[in-house]
């Protein structure tokens, strides 16, 4: 074993080396003896040594376990499996993680969409205006643009796991008091705070899937996440219009929507309590050196005092905020210095250059709109999501204008909206795959590519690698969302039912297209700002979603089906050309952006 010089009374960095779990602690009894006798030399009041803790940290062994005069067994080593490397973990534990992630944005989607069918039956119950009782949607839109400011951040800072069962009570009491609201003003509040706890199930779930995925698998488990959106604002819509064409009392029917929603989310809480675990790495950490610090305290308790160190190099800092300094450790002074028996307490870095609550709430909130203001590529995107959002929801309320309670013909568009998110999922999967291919990929200079002039032309003008390669398919299948739109609001009136179902189906597509190139595009391009990047995308996205409800029935009143739809599809088609300017002159847009050359240094 090699060791290193401490300064005593200084912050000692521990080299980064395996890990090792508490089974491969070595005890004393491996030590020489000329180095047991050290032990000796510590008590109470030796100086304790801060060390910086990682994932891959090897523990350092302490000195041999004995029995204490009194017969008392010494406390064993704490099992420190539970908090192990997330990005390590394995498929089935990261799966199942998915899973509830997934389920949870599906059912806050669903409780977006099942809100609209019932609207017309409220407003009668309540007396008061079917538009009134749409402002419900506008107020859930609004808890979800403006909760994540400080909820997502907080996620980071306490974990995902408390945020998302403190979210999921909240979600779960104002659905239950949805449905026993007698006044239409208590149903608007209600849905604000419904919003605030279901805007956690989308915010952090992307926060959950980069602490379980990187960057280059994360495609995938993005894409199902998506889906699950897209396919829940569809499901939403069509339990609740089959709750109202089955329940034969009309006040019944639009609280046995929100009585659903409240056992589904009741049986998701509970999923969440027993199998959700803790994904956030520093926050594992933290509780890693915890449990470390807390046996360390009982072995000295025990008459146990120090662990042995050692290491061929040596980063010391004398207090939190100085400058980090390497020492490096010769292989003779190693070699003659041995293993040094040491007080130590664990701290995490993250802890330390954290900055206080309010800061990051602050700075949680400002980034955004900075990065929104700043940098045109923030502001397209956003822009564009927000406009696809805004279609998504504006279904909600054009379904029932065109077919009031005819169940038979609004059910073809919700069921068209779930197939379609099915299906642009399994697509958006396979596309990424098409990216990983040995011909497209650059390749190590012994691998031999094939003589295809096609592949040689995308390695060289559409490389795999590129930031742009996200947005490679989406100038595509984007042209879905304004041939859906002319499609079902364009077409004869003798077979508008099924061509409606169908173009609101392949809308859906495109929106999918966008909200999944949207995300990846920004994560790749702002790293360390992508959280900021896309809480501002968020915000608009949710503010214009909240508010098409509330100009559907004018817009399609005063301008007509065709004159409506037709502005729309002629919006639509207008966004379609970001990607494209993306694509051929995005690397000369990030070239400009003050907050890509500060990624680039």
């Amino acid at each position: 074993m090699e060791g290193f010089e401490i300064a005593r009374n200084e912050k000692i960095v521990s080299r980064d080396g395996p890990s090792h779990d508490a089974g491969d602690l070595l005890s004393s009894n491996e030590k020489p003896q000329t180095e047991q006798t050290e032990a000796t030399t510590l008590d109470g009041n030796s100086p304790i040594l801060s060390l910086y803790l990682t994932f891959d940290t090897t523990l350092p062994s302490p000195p041999i376990l004995q029995p204490s005069f009194d017969g008392r067994e010494p406390p064993p080593c704490p099992d420190l499996t539970a908090y192990s490397d997330p990005l390590t973990w394995g498929p089935a534990r990261k799966s199942i993680l998915l899973i509830l992630s997934c389920l949870a944005t599906f059912l806050t989607a669903y409780t977006a969409g099942a809100y609209a069918p019932p609207a017309a039956i409220m407003a009668s119950d309540f007396g008061t205006s079917r538009l009134v009782i749409v402002v419900g949607i506008t107020t859930f839109c609004m808890g979800f643009a403006l909760a994540p400011m400080a909820l997502a951040p907080l996620s980071e800072i306490w974990g995902r796991y408390p945020i998302f069962i403190v979210a999921g009570f909240v979600f779960v009491i104002f659905q239950a008091v949805c449905s026993v609201m007698p006044d239409a003003a208590g149903m608007i509040v209600s849905r604000f705070l419904v919003g605030i706890g279901g805007s956690v199930f989308s915010a952090v779930v992307g926060g959950v899937l980069a602490d379980l995925w990187e960057k280059e698998e994360r495609n995938t488990p993005m894409a199902l996440f998506s889906g699950a959106v897209l396919a829940g604002t569809g499901a939403g819509p069509l339990v609740s219009a089959a709750l109202i064409e089955t329940v034969e009392s009309n006040n019944l029917a639009w609280k046995w929507s929100f009585w659903v929603q409240v056992i589904l989310d009741v049986v998701l809480l509970l999923f969440l309590i027993f199998f959700f675990k803790e994904s956030r790495a520093s926050v594992l950490l933290t509780r890693k050196a915890k449990k470390l610090n807390e046996w360390y305290e009982k072995l000295e308790k025990h008459g146990v005092y120090g662990q042995w160190l050692s290491s061929d190099l040596v980063l010391t800092a004398s207090t939190a905020s100085s400058q980090v300094t390497i020492t490096p450790v010769t292989k003779e002074r190693s070699s003659a210095a041995g293993p040094r028996l040491r007080r130590i307490r664990w701290v995490v870095k993250a802890d330390e250059q954290r900055a206080s609550l309010g800061q990051i709430v602050l700075t949680s909130v400002r980034r955004p709109f900075r990065l929104l203001l700043t940098e045109p590529v923030v502001f397209c995107f956003s822009l564009w999501a927000a406009f696809s959002w805004g279609v998504l929801y504006l279904s909600f309320s054009v379904v029932p204008f065109l077919y009031g309670a005819n169940f038979a013909m609004s059910s073809r568009v919700y069921v068209a909206m779930m197939i379609a998110s099915a299906v642009a999922t399994v697509v958006g999967i396979y596309q990424e795959h098409l990216l990983k291919h040995s011909q497209w990929k650059r390749q190590e200079d012994d691998f031999e590519y094939s003589k295809s002039r096609f592949w040689a032309f995308m390695r060289r003008r559409f490389p795999a690698e590129a930031p742009e390669a996200r947005l490679y398919f989406t100038c595509i299948t984007a042209l879905l969302l304004p041939i859906g739109l002319f499609i079902a609001f364009l077409a004869s009136d003798g077979k508008r039912g099924y061509l409606t179902a169908v173009g609101l189906g392949l809308a859906t597509w495109g929106i999918y297209s966008v909200y999944l190139a949207t995300f990846n595009y920004l994560a790749d391009t702002y790293h360390i700002y992508a959280s900021s990047a896309l809480a501002a995308q968020s915000f608009c996205r949710n503010v214009l979603g909240g508010c098409f409800p509330l100009i559907t029935t004018i817009m399609f009143t005063n301008l007509g089906l065709k004159g409506a739809g037709g502005m729309l599809g002629g919006i639509a088609s207008g966004l379609t050309i970001l990607p494209w300017v993306l694509l051929f002159y995005g690397e000369r847009i990030r070239a400009k952006s003050k907050f890509a050359i500060t990624l680039a240094k």
